[in-house]
């Protein structure tokens, strides 16, 4: 007689894995083990302590100085969120924006997904090196999506490391090519060259040669696991309603977008709590072996450009050397005064969103916005609440408006 194996309600396993984890953070708390933000003092790397009302007065002044609308901040040291709080406005009406309001991840999705293609290099289902072609059953351009490749065989020499790291010679997608064709720019490996076409087709390789489901893999491996309740790539029905809409430069103000395919390269809806949960965990190390941990965030290729955007600009520089500006799997890394720090953005028409981490102190800050005009506060930012790190600001395109750069000092 065949054995009939009880039905597992996944649902409720999710819901049970997110009441443990609280637990343990209550436990935590109550024993005096850990203190979750926030702290009545945080120190800065450059050795400043700031008092949470300090640190409150500086953000409140700078969104005022430049018109942005709503910004959550996260503080990490030591591997611990030590500040959270959100700022300003989440809509039109003037509902305040908390630390657990949704809003748009964008790119922070890239880095998101990356931390789960390196779980699967730890498992030996991904090598990072092998070629694509031979993940997948039959030939790249024999898909539709991919039959624009056909007689470049270029194609074979992409690989996980050549997807992630930004290299591929893809523009950053298809669209904004003309005739809206996908094709190479250059020799695959060679440049980097931000294209989340990348991401995109790791996500099918994914899907199509091994078999997974990108978006069960992302909140069984990465959602689940740091508790990040309000975190989907793709929108859920359920959500909270507290939801940020977004404000264009021009003064327009958009609703949130509902998005209803999973997509590596930006799908993701995130809060700050959320995503300053899983940047803890990234920097801490949890859930990937030590290596593979240090191959995700290693310099894999060298950055050479005057600006991240345009991404096919052949304009070069050397001002980023001294640095050691390049790409990692997914993050973006650069050298700074206290050490190697990760990075990633995320920007789209009403979002500016970044994180940094200086990975020897497990130091990190996180800033989602929706409002355009954020990128012109972000380098005082992180240089008043992290630390004069060198920020390649204007590689990153936070050109800072005009305002003297004063830091709280209390």
């Amino acid at each position: 007689m065949k054995e009939v194996l009880p039905r597992v309600n996944f649902g409720q396993m999710r819901r049970l894995r997110t009441l443990l984890a609280r637990f343990a953070a209550v436990f935590a708390v109550f024993f005096g083990l850990y203190s979750p933000g926030n702290a009545q003092t945080v120190k800065t790397l450059d050795g400043r302590r700031l008092s949470s009302a300090a640190i409150d007065s500086r953000v409140q002044e700078l969104m005022r100085a430049n018109s942005v609308q709503g910004l959550t901040v996260a503080l990490i040291r030591d591997g611990r969120v030590v500040y959270l709080r959100g700022f300003g406005e989440r809509n039109a009406q003037g509902d305040p924006l908390t630390a657990d309001t949704l809003m748009y991840g964008a790119s922070l999705t890239k880095a998101t997904f990356a931390y789960m293609v390196m779980q699967l290099v730890d498992e030996g289902r991904v090598d990072l090196d092998r070629p694509i072609a031979e993940y997948l059953p039959k030939p790249l351009p024999e898909y539709p999506q991919y039959a624009d490749l056909a007689n470049d065989p270029r194609w074979r020499k992409l690989t996980f490391r050549v997807l992630l790291d930004h290299t591929t010679g893809f523009a950053n997608f298809r669209w904004l090519e003309t005739g809206g064709k996908l094709r190479f720019h250059r020799d695959p490996g060679v440049r980097y060259g931000y294209s989340g076409e990348g991401l995109m087709l790791a996500q099918f390789v994914l899907e199509n040669g091994l078999g997974l489901n990108v978006g069960e893999e992302m909140q069984r491996r990465v959602f689940d696991r740091f508790g990040m309740e309000h975190t989907d790539l793709v929108w859920r029905d359920n959500f909270d309603p507290e939801v940020a809409d977004v404000f264009l430069a021009n003064g327009q103000v958009r609703p949130h977008n509902h998005r209803h395919n999973v997509g590596a390269a930006g799908s993701m809806d995130t809060t700050g709590r959320d995503w300053s949960s899983f940047l803890a965990g990234v920097v801490n190390g949890e859930g990937l072996s030590r290596h593979s941990k240090a191959e995700m965030i290693r310099r894999q290729i060298s950055i050479d450009s005057a600006a991240q955007f345009p991404t096919l600009d052949a304009e070069v520089t050397d001002a980023y050397k001294s640095i050691q500006l390049g790409y990692g799997i997914g993050w973006g890394v650069f050298d700074t005064p206290y050490g190697h720090s990760f990075f990633k953005e995320g920007r789209d028409d009403g979002t500016v969103n970044y994180a940094l981490c200086v990975k020897p102190r497990r130091a990190c800050i996180l800033l989602l916005s929706n409002s355009d005009h954020a990128e012109g506060i972000y380098k005082y930012l992180v240089d008043d609440l992290l630390g004069p790190t060198g920020l390649p600001w204007k590689w990153d395109g936070f050109v800072p408006y005009d305002l003297p750069a004063a830091s709280p000092t209390h």
